[in-house]
């Protein structure tokens, strides 16, 4: 099951588990009532207060982390593209006869480099996109070193040597980004405070004439699809969120290499 899937099954059983919890309430506040009357709700306004306090605070966490790891990792994509076409630009530096074989390796490096996030959701297909990045990595190099050899402090090997380090670094960096997401304690603390609020809110619903059922479905759907927009956010190529707009500039640097 993708972690997309196993997010909205999770988002499902919050909803129903939080109209549960609300109706659970409901009927515990209803037979404590029925004993105590007015005096029923004595001292738990704090506890509630507290529960609620804390389910705000832990949603705009996660939110304000989800929102700004997303926002990371697209600039991550444009931090890859400037370091590739910096690095595809110093090629010219290179020998004359060794540049066609460098170019040709350049643009199987940016295609695996494209292919590998268009293949999400397929982790598998992922994973070896990214075994075929590294072999493209060691590759370009070889070539580069071996093509650099004996030029003393010459441009070549003082400018384009750097670029390439730094291309494959923020390649590792953007692997290691989309691996970043919060522990699943969190999430799990969560889901807890959810239903915990949602027990409180209907044992105050209980002893509040009229009520309506549209206040429970509401209030379950809202934290629901916020908790989902949470998740869709950590996960921005399985999802409904997507990056593929700042991707566009890999295709279009790609699409550039043909030129040459």
């Amino acid at each position: 099951m993708s972690i997309i899937a196993t997010g909205i099954l999770f988002v499902c059983f919050l909803f129903v588990g939080i109209l549960l919890c609300i109706e659970l309430g409901k009927r515990l506040g209803k037979a404590r009532f029925s004993k105590e009357g007015e005096s029923a709700t004595t001292g738990i306004s704090a506890i509630e207060g507290a529960v609620f306090g804390l389910l705000g605070l832990t949603l705009a966490f996660l939110f304000s982390g989800a929102l700004s790891r997303f926002d990371d990792r697209r600039k991550i994509i444009t931090q890859e593209c400037n370091d590739i076409g910096t690095a595809w630009l110093r090629v010219d530096l290179l020998p004359v006869d060794t540049q066609p074989a460098m170019r040709d390796l350049f643009r199987g490096y940016l295609d695996s480099r494209i292919e590998t996030y268009r293949k999400l959701p397929d982790l598998d297909a992922a994973k070896a996109e990214l075994q075929k990045t590294a072999e493209l990595q060691s590759k370009i190099w070889t070539l580069a070193v071996s093509s650099t050899q004996g030029t003393g402090a010459s441009p070549p090997p003082m400018l384009l040597l750097p670029a390439l380090n730094s291309m494959f670094d923020t390649a590792t960096l953007r692997t290691e980004a989309s691996k970043m997401h919060p522990p699943i304690v969190i999430t799990a603390m969560l889901a807890v405070l959810s239903l915990a609020s949602s027990l409180f809110a209907g044992y105050d619903m209980a002893n509040r004439r009229p009520w309506l059922s549209l206040h429970p479905m509401a209030f379950a759907l809202v934290l629901s699809v916020t908790v989902y927009v949470i998740i869709d956010l950590e996960y921005p190529h399985l999802g409904m969120i997507q990056v593929k707009d700042s991707e566009e500039i890999l295709i279009s640097l790609r699409d550039s290499m043909n030129a040459k």
